[in-house]
């Protein structure tokens, strides 16, 4: 794979406090768990524990993940692929810039991701899997992106960072974003079977699950999610995931719904699971490492 033309300088990347020192990026690792074993949970360790490794995303094949890579005192993220059938670990990106939150466009052709430019602006970019192709740009005016989410008609939301963060939606062809909420979380989703994203947002010192319906333009409160999470997975198309500490919850997409205990990691996670991602039986999540 070609690779983007090589940025100078030591970048920060964290999409929600852009000054943020890399030196001071907090140390995670991913494990990978296997919940439909003939024995059971079965977890194996996909990365290491001493340096930052984060925003997993599982499909069919392997498990993307933002991966710090250390050289010479100074920090920047590349993306890893951790293959599910060689157990083995390879770099998509290799270069001196930042890239981090990769997602697999709806094509399965290419590998998106936010890349910090050499002028310090985050925008996002597409990764061809096919070796011979270079990367490109997706949105030339679009930024500062801190995550994106797809949907099935090349089309996608973003949370855009600024005072407020806000949702914005909008589709390749349009390359404009429209603004849809504000004061909205990192965890961006599309569920597919409901042809709409499901994002959080913060309303009157509240935390919301919410959904947004890209055919009617229309953003919808499903129900309130503990103040203290960030992040959640989608079940399946009618149930998210949530994990406080190193357990996870599970909940119908209906206001009023019972909570229940789905996994119980602390076996796995001594600390605090900070992010999650769910695909065919199959749960990545992140460790976060106490210094």
């Amino acid at each position: 794979m070609k690779l983007i033309k090589p940025l100078l300088g030591l970048i920060a990347i964290n999409a929600l406090t852009l000054d943020i020192a890399q030196a001071s990026m907090p140390k995670s690792h991913i494990l990978l768990a296997d919940l439909n074993t003939p024995h059971g949970i079965r977890v194996s360790i996909v990365s290491d524990k001493t340096s930052y490794n984060n925003q997993p995303h599982l499909t069919d094949t392997g498990l993307y993940y933002t991966r710090e890579i250390i050289s010479n005192d100074q920090s920047q993220t590349d993306i890893a692929l951790y293959s599910l059938s060689s157990k083995q670990t390879s770099m998509v990106t290799n270069t001196p810039q930042s890239e981090y939150s990769p997602t697999l466009t709806p094509d399965g052709q290419h590998l998106s991701a936010i890349v910090v430019e050499d002028d310090g602006k985050q925008k996002l970019w597409q990764y061809p899997l096919a070796p011979e192709l270079a990367a490109s740009r997706i949105f030339d005016w679009i930024e500062p992106v801190g995550y994106h989410a797809w949907g099935s008609n090349n089309d996608l939301v973003m949370f855009i960072l600024g005072e407020p963060h806000t949702l914005q939606y909008t589709s390749v062809a349009a390359a404009k974003g429209e603004v849809v909420a504000s004061d909205i979380g990192r965890t961006l989703i599309y569920n597919k079977a409901q042809a709409e994203f499901l994002f959080s947002h913060s309303k009157h010192g509240q935390h919301h699950l919410a959904r947004f319906d890209p055919q009617t333009k229309q953003v919808t409160d499903i129900l309130r999610l503990p103040n203290q999470v960030q992040d959640f997975i989608l079940k399946d198309e009618n149930t998210i995931a949530y994990a406080i500490k190193n357990r996870v919850y599970q909940r119908k997409l209906t206001r009023g719904s019972a909570i229940s205990q789905w996994l119980d990691l602390s076996n796995y996670c001594k600390t605090n699971i900070t992010r999650m991602s769910y695909n065919n039986d199959k749960l990545a999540f992140v460790c976060h490492v106490t210094q």
